[in-house]
């Protein structure tokens, strides 16, 4: 089942329209949406609408694309607001043209992703629509907090959970919830569905930050100990910040302010400091206690079990993940 879903979203992709002028505003899109990806969203979209009509077709093909779209939007302008230098093994879109040009690309893709989403079915469009919108500007907030997090020398764990679900988990909802309205599913059904994807993305953020410092380099598909290098904000550190008290917090701490080190003497110091407090077991306790709530979601919609395999699957081998 995934893997045909997948084939519908690549095809979609490759009929892309964007061989017009002017070409440096389309062809960093067609560039972005060629370097590949999990596709999570849309897969998930799909999945979602599979459970309630076996029939999928340009209807619920087209916004499902339109959530891709969207997604390679926000990470063409995150790249720019971080500077960041490659993004899935390639160049990022700025580095490879420019700063303005990755501004303005990125705009046609938000434009297009909510011209995508416009072809759904007129009978949910408005509902599609009006959700799609909220959750545009919830993934907005999410970034905003991720910036204002960067110029604090510590967060709360609750702070930063809020900021993942905006940036991240409500996408997932939304693409979930998307497929169900589409699908024909009860408001109880969108409604659980919407919970799941929210609870899988919380589930997936976390994971994301245990594979960049625990994950292997030769499967992740970059090098690992990136978000330590640059004192990024996740779970982990986090955590270590909330739990780390006397040598503990004053070696942490010197790893975060010392600009002497090389990376690799950095990862290695706070890894260190990672074990002793025990921060890997306790990102994969927060993944398991997300997954299980995710689990329940998909239990409460209203469906044989048996067409929930594919979904439930998918959704184990998402958080099982090497990379």
């Amino acid at each position: 089942m995934v893997r045909k879903l997948q084939h519908f979203i690549e095809k979609e992709i490759m009929a892309l329209d964007l061989s017009k002028a002017p070409r440096e505003l389309y062809d960093p899109v067609a560039y972005m949406m060629s370097i590949g990806g999990k596709r999570i969203r849309p897969l998930l979209c799909l999945l979602s609408y599979t459970l309630f009509n076996e029939r999928v077709d340009k209807d619920i093909l087209l916004p499902a694309v339109g959530l891709e779209i969207f997604h390679g939007f926000t990470l063409v302008h995150d790249d720019v607001m971080d500077q960041a230098p490659v993004r899935r093994g390639y160049d990022t879109v700025h580095r490879k043209w420019n700063a303005n040009v990755a501004m303005l690309s990125g705009d046609v893709m938000c434009i297009m992703a909510y011209r995508y989403l416009c072809e759904a079915a007129p009978r949910y469009r408005d509902v599609i629509l009006h959700l799609f919108g909220a959750t545009a500007a919830q993934v907005c907030e999410g970034q905003q907090l991720d910036m204002n997090y960067e110029h604090r020398p510590c967060i709360g764990e609750e702070e930063y959970l809020q900021m993942i679900e905006l940036k991240t988990a409500v996408l997932l909802a939304a693409a979930a919830k998307i497929g169900a309205i589409a699908g024909g599913a009860t408001a109880h059904d969108t409604d659980s569905m919407y919970e799941f994807g929210r609870c899988l993305g919380m589930a997936f953020q976390v994971q994301d930050d245990l594979l960049d410092a625990y994950g292997d380099s030769g499967t992740f598909g970059k090098a690992i100990g990136g978000d330590i290098v640059t004192n990024k904000k996740t779970f982990l550190l986090v955590y270590a910040l909330k739990k780390a008290t006397g040598a503990q917090r004053r070696d942490l701490e010197y790893w975060l302010q010392h600009t002497g080190a090389t990376p690799a003497e950095k990862i290695s110091g706070v890894l260190s400091i990672y074990n002793e407090l025990q921060v890997r077991e306790q990102a994969e306790t927060v993944i398991d206690s997300y997954f299980k709530q995710a689990e329940a979601q998909l239990c409460a919609v209203q469906l044989a079990d048996a067409r929930k395999e594919a979904l439930r699957d998918f959704s184990c081998q998402l958080i099982n993940r090497k990379k």
